[in-house]
């Protein structure tokens, strides 16, 4: 058995110590053991614990792949999450105030993708194990919202009747206003008794809406969301923040942010997050890749009361982003791109003179790649607001103001 001092959290979450090797399962300052296969300790055991260990409060947590840092100290956790914004910033040249972390408490994910299949004696459902296919049954996630948790049965009624035995089925749910919203991928081809066997079964669950591969299946009740005085019917599967608590910190940072800007522009605005409260105090253009999204966040504003103007565009940002002419009628930009960024958007925001910038962001590498760029370009970072949605994992989100100088 080899030993090793573990020095930091990489950012899986998993320890590293010089080499460097990586203990998954470790935290710094703890002086490990186990069997070195690569660059990866394997069987790993823990002679000298940190004082920031904790007993994970998911008895699932040593077998489910769902989370990575149950064993650490809530603390350690909101420190680590902000070093990793501090360090992708730093290797920009670029500092700022990083507030205090936001964490959405315990039991409030309101979506999860469960992994189900048939079995010999029925149906399970669950995540898959840490690095492996192994379904594993999570009954006592202290991750999930309860109504989400139920969802789970749902799943397996779900596989029982749409899965091969060889098939596992991906079958993401989203609590709505009018119940769950579920969407399941991997399943049996789609034909007309599948199709009964299906709305048979989105009647008796009591779903809102269900829908297999593309197509819906059947809608009993429309899965609302409501964003500020706004409620949305998203399509299938739609992205929406992890948590409610996790979407209310993004949107106070973004309302800070954009200030008293009379117009403002929401790029990649999903189904209207941002775009729709804003709209209560501002003119809003709205812009997204999907035109699905699109429709519903038009048939959202168009069904409120006391909202201010707002357009929407269907429109590709990483292949069309908008132009300094076409930003210059704006007081505020709002973006919040996925994980890569918004590189092509971001160089023609440099050229702009877009007075304040609200930059949302899942990826701090990506964001600090795209602030760099700006404040070359005459913006300044003002302040940084972590929000850590994903608890317990090694997932974080950001929201930032950037402002023009002079």
């Amino acid at each position: 058995m080899d030993e090793f001092t573990i020095e930091r959290l990489g950012h899986h979450g998993d320890g590293i110590a010089a080499g460097p090797v990586y203990a998954p399962g470790t935290l710094p300052g703890e002086r490990v053991s186990g069997v070195l296969d690569g660059q990866t300790l394997c069987d790993v055991r823990i002679l000298e614990p940190s004082d920031q260990r904790v007993s994970p409060p998911c008895r699932h947590f040593k077998a489910c792949g769902g989370c990575q840092l149950q064993h650490a100290a809530d603390p350690l956790v909101a420190e680590w999450k902000v070093d990793v914004v501090r360090h992708a910033l730093q290797a920009q040249g670029l500092e700022t105030v990083l507030r205090e972390i936001v964490t959405s408490p315990a039991q409030s994910r309101r979506r999860a993708t469960f992994a189900a299949k048939r079995t010999k004696n029925g149906a399970m459902a669950g995540f898959f194990g840490r690095a492996s296919g192994v379904i594993v049954e999570t009954p006592g996630c202290t991750l999930l919202h309860p109504d989400l948790l139920a969802g789970r049965a749902v799943a397996e009624e779900l596989a029982l009747v749409g899965a091969s035995r060889k098939a596992v089925l991906a079958v993401t749910i989203t609590l709505s206003a009018n119940g769950l919203d579920v969407a399941v991928a991997q399943g049996k081809p789609l034909d007309g008794p599948l199709r009964m066997v299906l709305a048979q079964a989105a009647e008796k669950l009591g779903l809102a809406r269900l829908s297999w591969e593309d197509e819906v299946i059947a809608t009993r009740l429309a899965p609302v969301q409501r964003f500020g005085k706004a409620q949305v019917t998203p399509p299938p599967a739609a992205f929406l923040q992890a948590t409610t608590h996790g979407e209310a910190s993004l949107l106070a940072a973004v309302r800070e942010a954009v200030g008293s800007a009379s117009a403002v522009a929401d790029l990649f605005a999903g189904c209207g997050t941002f775009a729709l409260p804003l709209s209560e105090t501002a003119a809003v253009h709205a812009v997204e890749g999907d035109r699905a999204m699109t429709q519903a966040l038009d048939q959202g504003w168009r069904g409120a009361q006391g909202l201010k103007p707002l357009t929407v565009e269907a429109r590709d940002l990483y292949r069309r982003p908008l132009l300094p002419d076409e930003l210059s009628k704006f007081d505020a930009v709002v973006l919040d791109p996925p994980r890569a960024g918004a590189e092509r958007q971001i160089a023609e925001l440099a050229q702009a003179k877009v007075a304040v910038l609200a930059y949302v962001s899942c990826n701090p590498v990506t964001f600090a790649r795209d602030v760099a760029v700006l404040v070359a370009a005459g913006y300044r970072l003002d302040w940084v607001q972590v929000v850590d949605q994903f608890r317990w994992s090694a997932h974080i989100e950001l929201a930032a103001q950037l402002s023009r100088e002079g």
